[in-house]
């Protein structure tokens, strides 16, 4: 009993931090409605286009809008209250749902509309989620962060498994139009839940000699966080594996053709496809109880990337659809263990008031790689075959992050314990408590 303990995630978080509660179900429900979106999309664009290149096209478009915004999203998340900016853009992606919804009713044929709503979903998604991620050290203190990620990992990767399986239902009974409303209402809990959450103001910082200011809003604060960035190679890697693991080892544009040619199926096939890597990180995080007790963390993190990339490669092997999800579940396992340990490398690392522009940069990694990975995936397939795509992709995840740890040792010698704040080139007197101790959180807990 006392083993089967130590693996099941540590509660803690939800027990006993209401504010991180009420954040951790938004974000659940809300990933579930935008897997709804993004599965629809892709079948809907690779129905009008019978192309794998197409579909990928619409990863670059996400791109696009994704690193247009993400940078200079960060920079807004410091120098507002998060809580209100996440309301703003979380009621503006309802909005964009509900005209793919509309669209669909129309039974237009283009594929330029569908690009333009995906491109405005990704750049407010780049400018709401480093504002999400950047509360979370604000709701918890350190002590806790890694068994809040992995939580959040929890009800992230339910959202994946929920929304893809859900979206192949609905399209394939009811159209994507039902899709895409589902997304859109789901969108009123998720607004709710950040409704419920304490105000988030900014932090502030000093200059010698002088009170207390703002942080600005612009390229400059831009350019601040990147130089934090490249002066810290540990975080610096932490991005690099990830963009290695997802450019090369991510097949998920090839889903459409994958399901018809290798499984004989259809958009239901295609909903079960995009939900096993979600499987498999839910069963990774349902006895990842051990993640809180890990102090390697860089060796973990590019342990699990190769993990993913011999899975990848093993996925294009299969032929029947079982066997094709177990692969790709075990790859969504092993992502999970890295996606927990990067976020809390970049949380413990970064300093408050830099920690919107550094998530700007993580989403931009974790979720603009996987669109280039789209592209990349699309079009190697349309030069080759779908079979050479998804195998060398994953040979090549697994060749990059050996060349990447071999590159920066630091990366494998990271201790949690001892090297989280070791060479930070941040003054301490910079960064000031300018948030107040937020409502719900225990005696004693920092505030932000």
């Amino acid at each position: 009993m006392n083993r089967l303990r130590r693996l099941a995630p540590d509660l803690t978080p939800l027990r006993r931090y209401p504010p991180y509660r009420r954040l951790w179900m938004g974000v659940t429900v809300s990933v579930i409605g935008s897997q709804l979106t993004a599965v629809a999309v892709q079948i809907q664009v690779y129905d009008l286009t019978h192309s794998s290149f197409a579909v990928g096209l619409a990863g670059l478009v996400a791109f696009v809008g994704l690193a247009g915004f993400g940078l200079y999203g960060g920079a807004i998340a410091d120098a507002v209250d998060r809580r209100r900016l996440t309301l703003c853009t979380s009621s503006a992606l309802a909005l964009c749902s509900l005209a793919l919804a509309l669209y669909a009713l129309t039974h237009h044929h283009a594929v330029w509309p569908l690009y333009l709503v995906v491109f405005l979903q990704a750049g407010l998604f780049g400018i709401d989620s480093p504002a999400r991620g950047a509360m979370l050290p604000r709701l918890l203190p350190t002590e806790v962060l890694p068994a809040a990620n992995a939580l959040s990992q929890v009800g992230f990767n339910l959202g994946l498994t929920v929304g893809p399986v859900l979206a192949g239902g609905l399209v394939a009974t009811v159209g994507f139009g039902a899709a895409y409303g589902v997304d859109a209402a789901s969108f009123l809990v998720a607004v709710y839940a950040v409704w419920r959450l304490p105000p988030m103001p900014p932090a502030r910082f000093v200059s010698a000699g002088a009170p207390p200011q703002r942080r600005p809003v612009g390229p400059s604060a831009v350019a601040e966080g990147l130089r934090f960035l490249r002066g810290q190679p540990v975080l610096l890697m932490s991005f690099l594996v990830d963009i290695d693991a997802m450019v090369f080892g991510m097949p998920r544009a090839l889903f459409p053709a994958l399901s018809r040619s290798f499984f004989h199926g259809g958009p239901a096939t295609v909903g079960l496809l995009n939900a096993a890597p979600a499987i498999g990180a839910l069963t990774s995080a349902a006895v990842g109880g051990w993640v809180s007790r890990v102090r390697r963390q860089g060796v973990a993190v590019c342990v699990a990337i190769a993990v993913w990339g011999a899975a990848i490669a093993a996925f294009g092997f299969t032929r029947t659809l079982w066997l094709g999800m177990l692969a790709l579940a075990v790859a969504g396992a092993a992502d999970n263990v890295s996606a927990v340990f990067r976020s809390t490398i970049l949380q413990v690392v970064t300093p408050d008031a830099l920690r919107g522009r550094l998530q700007g940069v993580f989403i931009v990694v974790v979720s603009g790689g996987p669109r280039l990975g789209d592209l990349e995936a699309g079009a190697v397939a349309a030069l080759s075959s779908p079979f050479f795509s998804v195998v060398s992709g994953g040979l090549a995840c697994i060749a990059g992050v050996g060349l990447l740890a071999a590159a920066v040792p630091a990366f494998v010698r990271y201790d949690a314990a001892r090297g989280a704040r070791r060479g930070v080139p941040w003054s301490e007197s910079e960064e000031l408590s300018a948030a107040p101790e937020l409502p719900g959180s225990p005696p004693g807990s920092p505030p932000g």
